[in-house]
C-alpha cells in the first residue's frame, strides 16, 4: 500500500522549475530597481564575490542547463570562475536579462533529466538569499518559494543518501523527512523555522537567524554544498 511518506518520497520533476519560476518573479524585478553600485556591494556568503559575480554565477549555470554544455570540470571553481570572467564586460542589466532567460527556461531541462540537475535550482535559490542578505532585504532565505524550496532539500537529500534528519518545522504542517535512513544511524532532530534550516544545509552564517534547536547531527554535517 502507498502511503504519503512514500509518496513525499517520489520526485517531482517539475519541482526545481516552479522554485525557478517564484524565485525569477520575486528576484529579477528587485534586481531591476537597484544602483548600479547595488552590484559591486560583497556577499558575505560567497567570500571574493560580489552581487553581480554572484548573479553571473547563477544566469550562467543556468544556461548551461537550457544549452546543456556539461563539459568536464562544468560548476568547478575554476568553471565558475571563467563564466564570471566572460560577463566582466556585460552591463549589469545584460546579466540581469540572462538570469531571466535561466530562470525561465531552465525548468523544463530540469525536469527531463534524471534528478541530478535539481540542486541547480536549490542552489539557485539560496544564492537569491545571499543576494537579498546583501541587500538588507527581509525574509532572505524565505518568501512565496518556500514550501518548494524545502521540498526539493528533502528530494536531494535522500537522492544522495544524506544524514537521516528529521524537521519538525514552523512553516509545514508535516514533519519533513530529509536524507536517507541505513539504519547505520538514527536520524537527528530539528526544531525550528524553514529558512534557519535551508541556511544550515547551505552552510549560510546564522546571523539573525531564528532559534533552532538540532540533536543527534552536528549543524556542519548538513551543509549539502561544500565549504
Amino acid at each position: 500500500m502507498t502511503t504519503p511518506a512514500d509518496l513525499r518520497d517520489v520526485r517531482d520533476p517539475e519541482l526545481p522549475g516552479r522554485l525557478l519560476t517564484l524565485e525569477r518573479d520575486e528576484l529579477v524585478p528587485l534586481l531591476r530597481f537597484r544602483a548600479d553600485a547595488d552590484f559591486a556591494l560583497p556577499v558575505a556568503a560567497c567570500p571574493g564575490w560580489t552581487v553581480r559575480d554572484v548573479l553571473a554565477h547563477c544566469s550562467s549555470a543556468l544556461i548551461r542547463v537550457v544549452e546543456q554544455r556539461f563539459e568536464k570540470g562544468v560548476f568547478s571553481p575554476e568553471c565558475n570562475d571563467r563564466d564570471i570572467a566572460e560577463r566582466a564586460d556585460w552591463s549589469n542589466a545584460r546579466v540581469v536579462d540572462e538570469l531571466e532567460r535561466g530562470m525561465t527556461e531552465a525548468g523544463p531541462v530540469i525536469a527531463r533529466s534524471d534528478g541530478r540537475l535539481d540542486a541547480v535550482a536549490l542552489g539557485e535559490w539560496v544564492h537569491a538569499g545571499d543576494v537579498r542578505v546583501t541587500f538588507g532585504e527581509p525574509g532572505a532565505y524565505a518568501g512565496r518559494g518556500l514550501p518548494e524550496a524545502l521540498a526539493l532539500l528533502g528530494t536531494i537529500t535522500r537522492a544522495r543518501g544524506h544524514l537521516p534528519l528529521h524537521a519538525d518545522l514552523d512553516d509545514l504542517d508535516e514533519p519533513l523527512k530529509l536524507g536517507e535512513a541505513s539504519g547505520e544511524r538514527p536520524p537527528g532532530r530539528y526544531i525550528g523555522d524553514g529558512p534557519t534550516l535551508l541556511r544550515l544545509y547551505a552552510g549560510r552564517p546564522l546571523d539573525g537567524a531564528a532559534a533552532y534547536e538540532l540533536a543527534g547531527v552536528e549543524a556542519a554535517e548538513l551543509n549539502i554544498f561544500g565549504d
